[in-house]
Order: C-alpha cells, then sequence, then structure tokens
C-alpha cells in the first residue's frame, strides 16, 4: 500500500479550551465544523479530531460534517469491549472528567466509567495545562497520578484506566498496578490506519 496523503489543521487549542471553558458549545461545533470543512475542501476522505475533550459535541459536529469522522472514545470503547473490562476509570482534563461522554458510550456498551474525585480531578488538570502539555515531566507528578490509579484501583474496583488526554502518555507511558492503561491516542492512531487499509 502507499503511504497515505495527510491534510492537517492544525487549531487553536487556546481558543478551544476557551469555548469549552465558556460552555459555548454552540460555536465550539461551528468552530470545529469550519476546520473540518477545510479538511475536505483540501481533499480530506474521512476527518479526526485528534484529542478528547473536543468529543463534548462530536456528534454534533459528526452530523454536520460531510465527510465520515473516527472518534478517539468510540474507538478507545471497542478496545475496552475487546479487552473484556466491565469498570475503567477515566483521568484528562477536567472537562473530559466532568463531562459525560466517554461514560455514555461506554454505558451503551455494557461498562462503568469512574472518575477520580473533585479534588484530585482538578490536581490533573493543572499538572497538565501547567506542565505535561508544556514538556515538563516530573516523577513526582507521575507518582501522584499513580497514587489517585491505585486508590481508584483500592476503593472504586477499577480494572482498566482510560488515559483520556493525549498529553498524559508523555507521562504514563505503561500499564500500571496489574491493570491496563488505555492510551486513547495510540488507540486512535490505530483504528486511523485500519479505516485507511479498509479493514
Amino acid at each position: 500500500m502507499a503511504a497515505p496523503e495527510i491534510i492537517i489543521y492544525s487549531a487553536d487549542v487556546s481558543r478551544l479550551l476557551e469555548l469549552v471553558e465558556a460552555k459555548d458549545w454552540n460555536n465550539l461545533v461551528d468552530w470545529l465544523v469550519k476546520r473540518v470543512k477545510a479538511l475536505h475542501s483540501a481533499g480530506a476522505e474521512f476527518a479526526v479530531i485528534g484529542s478528547n475533550t473536543p468529543h463534548i459535541v462530536f456528534d454534533k459536529v459528526k452530523s454536520r460534517s460531510p465527510i465520515p469522522m473516527l472518534s478517539i472514545v468510540d474507538e478507545t470503547c471497542k478496545r475496552a469491549l475487546s479487552m473484556k473490562l466491565r469498570k475503567p476509570g477515566l483521568i484528562g482534563t477536567k472537562f473530559t472528567m466532568e463531562s459525560d461522554f466517554f461514560q455514555k458510550a461506554f454505558h451503551d456498551a455494557g461498562m462503568s466509567v469512574i472518575v477520580p474525585t473533585k479534588d484530585e480531578q482538578q490536581f490533573i488538570h493543572n499538572k497538565i495545562i501547567s506542565e505535561i502539555q508544556l514538556g515538563i515531566i516530573k516523577n513526582s507528578t507521575r507518582q501522584e497520578l499513580l497514587f489517585i490509579a491505585k486508590r481508584m484501583i483500592d476503593e472504586d474496583s477499577i480494572d482498566g484506566m482510560i488515559i483520556g488526554c493525549t498529553e498524559l502518555p508523555l507521562i504514563l507511558e505503561k500499564d500500571e498496578y496489574g491493570i491496563p492503561f488505555l492510551n486513547t491516542t495510540a488507540i486512535h492512531i490505530d483504528s486511523i490506519v485500519s479505516y485507511c487499509i479498509g479493514n
């Protein structure tokens, strides 16, 4: 197979987060649809949003997209099902953890998604924004994130952990404590490759 051509629209993440923070869903949908349409105009045959947080409005964007779209959430759900998970945990930005788009998809597939406590969610979000997305990787932060995962195993009986932020695999690089850590970025890439080759 020849190497596929790839068209990238590198969107302004600060604007994205402003719209999410304001819960300005209509403008967020319009903003994302405009970029999907630009990809279509450039010749793209399908599109993906290479981030978890914007999936708050994925279904609305998909319904207005002129081309098929592959969801990072749906693909992660399929992987969790194939691994026979029943009760995975979820970490990511506070927007991802506070929203229910992962929960809905997994619930429809017979699974429950568990999120950290409010204080833990704020800690994780702050570390993503102030360190990890800036390329600052601290072992102390890794240990704190693993402590949260271990607490969720012990207290919430999670049987996997969804790494629901594209920056988090930079610091959480492998499975821990005998449960799988689902790297949503890697799972999404696998699905994109499969789609390209027709599997």
